[in-house]
């Protein structure tokens, strides 16, 4: 039977003072301890299981403004319910709110994260849950910052409906098998940043007015799904990056208002292997799809590609844009007819970059994109080309309706 310790506090005025460690120092494993209104101060450590509740988030953990406010170095640790504020400031360190290393079946849960450099950090965790937290970092600039939650070498946890907000990044390090779904990032650097990660699932999340919505970088193997990520601008915002990235499948996501919707650098990387973007919707961004490089085959399928100042950006003539396959998609552009009426173009539907080079191959043009000039001179370069236009793609089922059927697979 769980022992259920209740400490009624209602403030604490001595920096120094800890009755929440010595509760924890003195409870039995599995033990409950529950807090009253008030703040309890000192970093505390856990060093055996055992649950900490806030009851209402008015329970206040307060740290010393140096180092980590919660150490947890055993398994089967909950946190809920709670407020922990006031961290220390070392990034070298990594000064967070919560730390827990070497550990299995931890529970962080409901609980407030304010004024602390770095919010959640996992190191070697796995099969453990973070549920509805709300985390901002300190009041510093965005590169100072520290990280909202931190996955390093975690695997099979669950990322469930948190709110980070003004942290720096969302990063998965080295860690697979997590479920990331329904967070919301917003004013963030990486709303979410993958380095050396495989199969996760990334799912129902929104991301927004963050430089980065998703980056996959040197990563395998994972699912984007219903995802939306809008409103990432600056000098290199990106919806949904890719460096270096394979075996990745993106479907039904909404990629909205972004200087770059997606990004890709690379990938696929390994040789033989296929990225697949389906059924997503690429809507108003400045570039639509950008390839920084590309030496391997992407689908691109279904998906709406609507309202981009540009739809396809091609950085280097290097690339192979000829191994990628374009079906039925959705092209705001294209002008043919459906004479049987089955919502696919009677022709193929080829995207050209004529005058557009001016501005995507020389950016001090691009002050000018959308002026009559530029569309004068793509006007009279699509009647009589005066330099040889590049084929960027190629969709010979081209959709003429965007919006499908509830059940259209």
């Amino acid at each position: 039977m769980k022992q259920i310790i209740l400490i009624l506090l209602l403030f604490i005025t001595s920096s120094y003072s800890s009755p929440l460690q010595e509760a924890i120092n003195e409870a039995s494993s599995g033990s409950i301890i529950q807090l009253e209104e008030g703040n309890y101060y000192g970093n505390i450590v856990i060093d055996k299981p055992l649950t900490i509740d806030g009851l209402n988030k008015n329970a206040v953990i307060v740290g010393e403004s140096k180092g980590t406010v919660v150490s947890i170095l055993s398994s089967n640790v909950t946190l809920k319910n709670l407020t922990i504020k006031a961290s220390g400031n070392s990034h070298e360190k990594i000064d967070s709110a919560i730390v827990a290393k070497n550990v299995n079946n931890i529970k962080i849960e409901n609980n407030n994260i304010l004024d602390c450099l770095f919010g959640i950090d996992f190191q070697k965790v796995n099969r453990s849950l973070i549920m509805d937290n709300y985390i901002t970092s300190k009041k510093q600039d965005l590169g100072l910052r520290g990280d909202g939650i931190r996955l390093w070498y975690s695997h099979d946890n669950q990322i469930l409906s948190n709110e980070l907000y003004k942290t720096r990044d969302f990063v998965v390090w080295y860690s697979s098998g997590n479920i990331i779904e329904k967070n919301h990032g917003s004013y963030n650097r990486y709303s979410l940043h993958f380095m050396y990660a495989g199969r996760n699932l990334v799912k129902n999340n929104l991301f927004e007015y963050s430089s980065v919505g998703i980056f996959f970088m040197y990563s395998s193997g994972t699912t984007a799904i219903g995802n939306t990520i809008r409103n990432s601008i600056g000098s290199f915002g990106v919806g949904v990056g890719m460096k270096d990235s394979s075996n990745f499948t993106l479907i039904d996501n909404d990629i909205i208002y972004n200087a770059r919707g997606i990004y890709i650098d690379q990938s696929p990387f390994q040789p033989g292997t296929t990225n697949i973007y389906k059924k997503n919707k690429i809507l108003y961004n400045s570039s639509g799809i950008q390839f920084q490089a590309l030496r391997e085959k992407s689908i691109f399928e279904k998906n709406i590609i609507k309202g981009n100042m540009e739809m396809i950006v091609n950085d280097s003539p290097r690339n192979k844009l000829n191994l990628n396959m374009w079906k039925r998609n959705y092209w705001d552009e294209y002008e043919g007819f459906d004479r049987n009426k089955d919502n696919v173009g009677d022709i193929p539907f080829q995207h050209y970059v004529y005058a557009d080079k001016l501005w995507l191959y020389n950016p001090s043009v691009k002050f000018f994109y959308g002026s009559v000039i530029i569309d004068l001179l793509n006007f009279l370069a699509k009647i009589a080309p005066f330099s040889e236009p590049d084929l960027l793609a190629t969709d010979k089922e081209p959709l003429m309706q965007w919006r499908f059927k509830q059940n259209e697979k």
